[in-house]
């Protein structure tokens, strides 16, 4: 199956009067591109942990929108039970959304942790990692917003695969934002005075290849054997998407 040839348009309206931010998107082509990857690389997850990546990949794309567009920013989230890593990367620039989940060889930690780490190019990059108290994605966002981004925010999710993002903007109307619900955000653009202030559009893409993992491999170019050991290929692993990639003798040829 081909994947889906659309993107996924995520706007970002500013709140008058409530100095809040709202970012917001449907995420059905997305989701579908994700299950076809999942087709295309034999890879089946639990519902559960399905439901985790899928939805961190909703709210890392609201919070990319809400950032400036050279940002690249790549969220590992590392809980105790059940004991996965839920990664996911993704940039504005690139228009792209990615992630994967690991559930082999994941080290215990006292604590569940989200770590975050920005790039921007030309300029030093930054981490934070900020404590979860339970294994709902939404309030991993909040939490990350009022300990990372010191600001409070809010999440939500909406019928047929719809995700918000509310983040305070200075002098916020706090005590309206703490009282919204999924109703109130659901008619949020009729009931407020509002202003469009962009569109971004992200697809579920990694881009790797083959070709790619091949400078990670240069050492063995002169020796391939030393790597193949007499196999006809060698199965790689994408660490970002999980997607299965054959290495052969040859490509050290070309």
């Amino acid at each position: 199956m081909e994947a889906v040839d659309e993107y996924t348009k995520i706007e970002s309206h500013f709140i008058r009067g409530r100095n809040a931010l709202m970012v917001s998107g449907n995420f059905s082509a997305i989701y579908t591109d994700y299950y076809l990857h999942l087709m295309d690389n034999k890879l089946r997850h639990k519902e559960q942990l399905d439901t985790l990546l899928k939805e961190q990949l909703s709210f890392l794309t609201l919070h990319l929108v809400a950032r400036p567009w050279a940002e690249t920013v790549a969220w590992t989230v590392n809980l105790r039970a059940p004991r996965v890593n839920v990664f996911v990367t993704g940039g504005s620039t690139e228009e792209s959304i990615t992630g994967h989940l690991f559930t082999e060889g994941v080290k215990e930690a006292p604590r569940s942790t989200l770590h975050s780490q920005t790039l921007v190019a030309g300029a030093e990059g930054r981490r934070s990692a900020v404590e979860l108290e339970d294994n709902d994605p939404a309030n991993w966002i909040e939490t990350y917003y009022t300990q990372s981004e010191q600001r409070p925010a809010r999440a939500f999710r909406l019928p047929d695969e719809k995700f918000v993002l509310i983040a305070a903007q200075p002098d916020c109307d706090i005590e309206w934002l703490n009282e919204l619900t999924d109703e109130k955000v659901a008619t949020l653009l009729d009931d407020e005075a509002h202003k469009l202030l962009e569109t971004r559009r992200f697809r579920f893409h990694c881009g790797c290849s083959p070709e790619r993992f091949l400078p990670s491999l240069a050492q063995f170019k002169g020796n391939p054997d030393a790597l193949f050991q007499g196999d006809a290929g060698l199965e790689i692993i994408c660490p970002r998407c999980g997607a299965k990639h054959i290495i052969t003798p040859d490509m050290f040829d070309e």
